[in-house]
C-alpha cells in the first residue's frame, strides 16, 4: 500500500513545474560574473554558470541546445529588459564542460549502491551507471561506463572516498563477497547485505562475513529485514533510478563517449537539484 503524503507530493511535482521555468540566473548575473572572472586569465565569462545549469536542466529534459536557446531568447523578449542570448554552440560547449558535483555535506549517513543501464540512442548499446544514494533520495556518488563495468568494484570504490560520511550501507545479494564485507569492517561501517542462500558460515578471510552470515542464519528472512532496516534499499537506490528515468527518460542523445558519460551524470546531478526544491 502507498503511504507517502499525496498533498506534499503533489505540491513537489508543481514546484518542479515553477523550477523549470524560474529564470532565477537573471537576478545573480552580474554578481556571478564578477566572481567568476576574479583573477581569471584569456576571455572572461559572459554567461553565468546558474544559467548554464538551468538549460542544463532544460536538456536533460529532452530539449535539444537550439530549443534552449530559443526559449532564453523568449525570457529575454519577455522580461523586463532584454539580455544578451547565448547561442546553442555555446550552450552545448558551456553544459558539456559544466562541474558535476555530489558532495552532501552531512555525516552518519544511511546508503545503498546499485546499478542500472541508460540506452544510447546514437551509438547502440548500454551506459551502466552505478549510485549510492540516500533513503531520501540524493545521490551520495556515482560511477559511469560501458556495459562491462564492475558493480561491486565501483560500490567499494565509492566507498572509500566517503567513508567519513558513511553510517551504514544496503546492499543486494550481488555485493556478498568478502572484499565487501572486509573493507565495511575497515572503516566500521555498518552492514546491511542480504547473504545468499547458500553462504556458508566460515570466515575464510572475513571474520565480518561470518557474522552477518550467522546473523543471518539465526532468522527468518522477513526478520532480517526488519532489523537491518533492508527496506530502506529501494528508495536509496531503485527508487532514485525509477525517478530518474521518469523524470528524464533511460536515453542518451549525445554523440561522443564522452558527452555521454557527462550527460548520465547531469541527469542524476539534475535529480538531487530537484530534490533541493
Amino acid at each position: 500500500m502507498d503511504k507517502r503524503n499525496w498533498s506534499e507530493y503533489n505540491k513537489k511535482l508543481i514546484e518542479r513545474g515553477t523550477y523549470y521555468i524560474n529564470p532565477k540566473f537573471l537576478e545573480s548575473w552580474n554578481a556571478e560574473i564578477k566572481q567568476m572572472n576574479a583573477g581569471k586569465i584569456g576571455n572572461p565569462y559572459f554567461y553565468p554558470k546558474s544559467m548554464i545549469e538551468f538549460l542544463a536542466i532544460l536538456h536533460c529534459r529532452g530539449n535539444d541546445y537550439r530549443t534552449c536557446e530559443g526559449i532564453v531568447e523568449g525570457i529575454s523578449k519577455n522580461y523586463k529588459f532584454e539580455f544578451p542570448i547565448i547561442s546553442y554552440t555555446q550552450i552545448c560547449r558551456r553544459v558539456n564542460s559544466l562541474e558535476v558535483n555530489f558532495e552532501i555535506n552531512e555525516e552518519n549517513l544511511i546508503v545503498a549502491g546499485d546499478g542500472s543501464g541508460e540506452k544510447s540512442t546514437k551509438r547502440g548499446g548500454w551506459i551502466k551507471v552505478v549510485i549510492l544514494g540516500t533513503p531520501d533520495g540524493k545521490i551520495v556518488d556515482i560511477r559511469v561506463g560501458t556495459e562491462s563495468l564492475d558493480e561491486r568494484a565501483s560500490v567499494r570504490g565509492m566507498i572509500k572516498n566517503n567513508h567519513k560520511k558513511i553510517n551504514k550501507i544496503i546492499l543486494d545479494g550481488l555485493h556478498d563477497c568478502k572484499k565487501t564485507f572486509n573493507l565495511c569492517e575497515k572503516y566500521k561501517i555498518e552492514t546491511a547485505i542480504k547473504i545468499r542462500k547458500n553462504a556458508q558460515s566460515k570466515a575464510r578471510g572475513s571474520p565480518r562475513r561470518k557474522r552477518e552470515v550467522l546473523f543471518y542464519q539465526s532468522m527468518k528472512h522477513k526478520q532480517w529485514v526488519k532489523e537491518k532496516d533492508y527496506g530502506l534499499r529501494w528508495p536509496a537506490s531503485e527508487g532514485i533510478f525509477s525517478r530518474q528515468k521518469t523524470i528524464f527518460g533511460e536515453y542518451v542523445v549525445a554523440k561522443k563517449k564522452r558527452n555521454m558519460y557527462h550527460e548520465v551524470k547531469l541527469k542524476f546531478w539534475a535529480v538531487n537539484k530537484l530534490n533541493e526544491i
